[in-house]
């Protein structure tokens, strides 16, 4: 994308915020229910033909004091956003509202934090020691519960010719993050099979204020969208979390007094790391993975299948870090799914002086004080950057010019091409997610040949119904073992 070295003029933003509790009330019902999140942000950039616009976000009022932004919505103005000697990042992790912290031990947790506090730091090299830790736990980790997953879903498959791979996965997601983090499998513990529920609930109650669940419109306004739920729902299952996390990171909790950190606060930061930003981004990003390849035609199967089954063969059967980094498709694919689906579609921060923000076409004065928002599948669709944005295109990463396209993948809080660190607010586990994507496509075309399943939406994911698969005839004659259900054994 050539960029012109003119400064461009600055203009005045176009948009507006309407009528004081009116209009953020009946912008909200837009967002949720007459048009959803896309066509009300495309709809408003259509009407003013600019990516740079003041309007409202949910959830308004009463639930949030001031709805009013400046939404930045192509790929060349979203990364102010990442900037922290521009933006403030303190409080606006959910956007205009913030859960109660009650909801995390009474703790303002890692992700509410700007890189200027000074618990920001400790907390984030809290997460950096216990990823780097553990980092030979992951593929063993991931393989062992993900085998077990397949082959649920095989049995489903036999019994019903169904299967709900979204429910599958977060029971196994819980279980792979359990073991890989701290190599205790909560089920095995007090906690149970419970887990998963009673993360989600916890989840539910900071999210239900961006979501619809498809109630009647007038029930969802007043219990999901106006006031916040009390924290006492979920206060029993927050409870059982924590002493999950208290015990079984009992190695990763005994150090941190060296940064400078009590035990209670960490634990509380690794179990909003561990179930927040890990399983809840878990839970969004690998159904939408397999729901892309679902709609993609059956010659990128055969392609993936290919490239992952020579990079283990030369690996000498095993499926290695080093055989992952060799897949290069592999890694365009779920560059590509979170390119389409970023499992947080919404950024924000808080103009700390004034700036000027540039967009393509134009230039625009933000004053201190502001709120800055962003609406991620706007800025990773732009077309200006990238030819048949709407489209998932699998290979879309590979080469020289596709290669020069990974810095606008921007999921993570920051480009893919740049590296977390305390100073700043990318994902302290971002090599860690994209590893995860790959893994679970390896391990299903070391599998599978191909494969085809029901693709719909849920809260704020995809749906995925796994309706058939070809079991890999590669896998069977080239095991030197293998069962009913398990097709490959390397």
């Amino acid at each position: 994308m050539a960029e012109s070295d003119a400064a461009p003029t600055v203009k005045e933003i176009p948009g507006s915020y309407g009528v004081p509790f009116v209009s953020p009330i009946r912008d909200r019902l837009d967002f949720y229910y007459f048009q959803g999140a896309d066509k009300y942000f495309q709809s408003r950039v259509d009407k003013y033909h600019s990516t740079v616009i003041r309007l409202n976000v949910p959830p308004g009022p009463f639930m949030a004091s001031d709805p009013r932004v400046v939404a930045v919505l192509d790929a060349k103005s979203f990364p102010i956003l990442f900037d922290v000697s521009k933006v403030e990042k303190k409080d606006v992790f959910t956007g205009t509202y913030m859960p109660s912290t009650s909801l995390t031990g009474g703790y303002r947790v890692c992700s509410y934090l700007d890189p200027s506090e000074p618990s920001h730091a400790k907390v984030k090299q809290l997460l950096f020691n216990v990823l780097a830790s553990r980092k030979d736990a992951v593929v063993p980790a991931f393989r062992t519960n993900f085998t077990a997953l397949f082959q649920t879903m095989e049995s489903q498959l036999a019994s019903a010719g169904k299967s709900d791979f979204n429910k599958l996965n977060d029971n196994t997601s819980f279980e792979f993050l359990g073991e890989a983090y701290f190599g205790v499998r909560p089920s095995s513990t007090e906690l149970g099979a419970t887990g998963p529920t009673k993360s989600t609930k916890w989840l539910f109650l900071q999210l239900c204020p961006l979501m619809t669940l498809g109630l009647p419109k007038i029930l969802e306004e007043l219990l999901l969208h106006t006031f916040p739920l009390p924290p006492l729902i979920a206060k029993g299952d927050y409870k059982a979390l924590y002493k999950y996390f208290n015990d079984a990171a009992g190695s990763a909790l005994d150090s941190v007094e060296k940064l400078g950190l009590s035990r209670e606060e960490a634990c509380h930061n690794l179990l909003f790391a561990t179930v927040f930003n890990s399983y809840g981004g878990m839970k969004v990003l690998l159904p939408g993975i397999l729901g892309w390849l679902a709609k993609a035609e059956e010659s990128l199967h055969a392609r993936l299948a290919k490239e992952i089954r020579a990079a283990v063969a030369g690996e000498g059967g095993k499926v290695t870090l080093n055989a992952v980094e060799k897949m290069e498709l592999t890694r365009s694919v779920v560059y590509e799914a979170l390119r389409m689906d970023p499992p947080v579609k919404y950024q924000y921060g808080k103009a700390k002086q004034d700036l000027v923000i540039e967009s393509h076409d134009a230039a625009y004065q933000v004053k201190k004080g502001e709120m800055i928002f962003g609406y991620q599948p706007l800025a990773t669709r732009d077309p200006k950057v990238f030819d048949k944005a709407e489209q998932f295109i699998g290979d879309r990463f590979l080469g020289d010019e596709g290669k020069k396209l990974i810095k606008y993948v921007v999921w993570s809080n920051g480009p893919e091409t740049e590296t977390p660190s305390v100073a700043n607010k990318q994902c302290p586990g971002k090599e860690l997610v994209v590893l995860v994507g790959r893994l679970l496509v390896v391990e299903f075309f070391l599998r599978y040949d191909t494969f085809t399943a029901d693709v719909g939406t849920i809260l704020l994911g995809s749906q995925v119904t796994v309706t058939s698969v070809t079991k890999s005839s590669y896998s069977s004659s080239s095991s030197s073992s293998s069962s009913a259900t398990t097709t490959t054994n390397f």
